[in-house]
Formats: structure tokens, C-alpha cells, sequence
């Protein structure tokens, strides 16, 4: 198990899976290269994660009291774990369980 130490690393590897999963789904970038828009988006939830007030303590994005993401970088993150979510129980089993224990957990 995951130290609370360690949540914003394993936050930061869940947002690249599910980005990763999205972009080779919708944008077809050759040798597993995000394209702009992707890695934009991966570069702006870094940042958030990396200035978070909760740091390893941090509950999962939907159970948190701070919405820290712009308006419209929320809704992209929102169509990618909306896509990547299902997926991710397939490419990533251990990462994808893990979130589903964090957001079961009470906040």
C-alpha cells in the first residue's frame, strides 16, 4: 500500500494513465507521444497536484472541498476520466482498484 507521502506521485501516474489512454484513443499520436492539447492538460493537472493544499492527504478529485481546476481544464479532465475510467481496469488493474478504494473512502 501507498503511503500518504506518496499520493501526489500516484495521483500524477493515475492523471498520465488516463491521459495516455484518452490521447491514443482520440488523437492517434505515433510512439506513445501525447499530442499538444494532451500534454497541456497533463502539464496543468501536475501543477494543480504539485500546489495542492492537502499534499498526501489529498482525497481523490471528486470527493475534494477545493475545486482547484479552471472551469474549462475541469471539464477536459472530466471527458478524459469519463472515457479512460472503464478502461483503466484493463491496462492499469492495480492503479484503477486503487482509485476506487480512495473514492469509497469517507472525505
Amino acid at each position: 500500500m501507498v503511503s500518504g507521502k506518496d499520493a501526489p506521485g500516484r495521483e500524477k501516474g493515475t492523471i498520465l494513465a488516463m491521459v495516455r489512454i484518452y490521447c491514443s484513443g482520440h488523437h492517434l499520436q505515433g510512439g506513445g507521444e501525447l499530442c499538444a492539447d494532451c500534454q497541456g492538460l497533463v502539464d496543468y493537472a501536475f501543477a494543480r497536484l504539485d500546489s495542492c493544499k492537502f499534499g498526501g492527504e489529498k482525497p481523490v478529485c471528486s470527493k475534494c472541498s477545493v475545486h482547484c481546476y479552471k472551469l474549462e481544464m475541469r471539464e477536459k479532465i472530466r471527458i478524459v476520466m469519463r472515457y479512460s475510467g472503464r478502461r483503466m481496469a484493463l491496462r492499469h488493474p492495480v492503479r484503477a482498484i486503487g482509485h476506487l478504494v480512495r473514492s469509497l473512502r469517507k472525505s
